[in-house]
């Protein structure tokens, strides 16, 4: 089992002061026409968002939970409710993939949308799911619509990196800092999604998952147990790790997108947080023995050169093979370095 969709999803953890917040502004009278939803990845964003939603298009101040017998909480589920537009990142037919980013005429459905009366006489809603994925000409489109906001609508924006936006959009907007859960919540939580997984691998990829539900269960989907195994023999093995081990390492990972991409991330992540903690002198042995080789200031221009690289190999479909060869390269110290 895993998790609905956001749009479906009845099971909201960890939020209570922002669930609070908007049923405050609700029952206020005191309602923005537009709320900035913000949080590290898969914490919950768009789940809050649609579960304001559905109170919203249902009316009344109780709870923002639904049952999920009621009507509306199944209509927006199914994505049939006349009142509710979602905006998030189009399917491109011709590369069979989601689009890299949100484009003007997506956005400029909204203002389309918000001119029309509310088909059951109440308000209308837009969740903009992924705000920072706008390119520039969708955010100037939103931004007009920010500016000359319709009665009865409210715009409910979720972003990861909110600091992409345009200042003028976050400006005109109420904003949610969402936190990532406590390691106990996400236990919790994946108890109910994947109540046939092993308890200790749950508790590992709670552990992992940094206070992100979606990422313990991406992590879940995408072996990411045994890939993070598979980092920490890497690690273990720096900085004599040599070029036929780093390509059977790359033999083992590079199969599949998700693979390589779970994987870059936990290096990545390994990296980071040694880094961290080194600067805040809360290095452990093990972390404090991969940094020896090299200054702190040069780790972290490692971690952003390995966030070049994946990033230009999964937006330019690049060989992802020959890219785990450079990241372990990167982190050995035999690759050229990056500008």
């Amino acid at each position: 089992m895993t998790l609905p969709e956001p749009r479906a999803n009845p099971l909201l953890i960890g939020h209570a002061a922002a669930e609070a917040a908007m049923l405050e502004a609700l029952r206020g009278g005191r309602l923005h026409h537009a709320w900035l939803i913000t949080g590290p990845p898969g914490i919950g964003k768009a789940t809050l968002a649609f579960r304001f939603a559905r109170r919203l298009l249902a009316g009344g101040e109780e709870a923002l939970a639904l049952p999920e017998t009621h009507p509306t909480f199944r209509r927006v589920a199914a994505g049939t409710h006349a009142d509710l537009l979602t905006i998030e990142r189009a399917w491109d037919p011709k590369r069979k993939k989601l689009r890299g980013e949100i484009v003007a005429d997506d956005v400029r459905a909204v203002s389309e949308f918000l001119r029309l009366t509310p088909a059951e006489g109440g308000w209308r809603v837009v969740v903009l799911d992924g705000a920072e994925e706008m390119n520039r000409h969708a955010a100037n489109a939103l931004l007009k619509v920010l500016e000359e906001p319709p009665a009865r609508a409210v715009l409910l924006l979720v972003s990861a990196a909110a600091g992409r936006l345009l200042p003028t959009i976050r400006s005109r907007c109420r904003r949610l800092r969402l936190s990532p859960l406590a390691e106990e919540e996400v236990r919790d939580l994946l108890d109910r999604a994947l109540p046939g997984t092993d308890a200790e691998e749950r508790a590992r990829l709670a552990s992992m998952a940094e206070g992100s539900p979606g990422r313990a269960l991406a992590l879940a989907e995408g072996g990411g147990v045994a890939l993070a195994d598979l980092v920490s023999q890497v690690i273990e093995r720096l900085p004599g790790l040599g070029a036929g081990q780093a390509h059977e390492v790359a033999d083992t990972v590079a199969r599949d997108e998700d693979s390589f991409a779970t994987f870059m991330d936990l290096l990545r992540g390994t990296v980071a947080s040694a880094v961290r903690d080194a600067a805040r002198g809360r290095a452990d042995p093990d972390q404090a023995r991969l940094l020896g080789a090299r200054p702190l200031d040069a780790w972290v221009e490692v971690w952003h050169a390995l966030t070049r690289l994946q990033d230009e190999t999964q937006a330019f479909y690049l060989d992802r093979r020959q890219a785990i060869v450079s990241g372990l390269g990167l982190l050995a110290g035999t690759a050229p370095r990056m500008s």
